[in-house]
């Protein structure tokens, strides 16, 4: 459980870092995202979580 705790708060190091260094651009792609296609997002988020999961496996063994 321990795990799952690090992995959230690094997430939000990274979310905060990128808010912090480019909130500009960061403010302009969140007007865009409405504009993208349902279907691009959902690709694009099973895209992150596959990445996401084989980082995590390849760390694990």
């Amino acid at each position: 459980m321990s795990d799952l705790w690090a992995a959230l708060g690094l997430v939000l190091v990274l979310e905060g870092i990128a808010y912090a260094i480019f909130p500009g651009k960061m403010s302009e792609m969140m007007r865009q995202i409405p504009e993208i296609p349902v279907q691009v997002l959902r690709v694009m988020g099973i895209t992150a979580v596959a990445i996401g999961w084989i980082i995590v496996w390849l760390v694990r063994h």
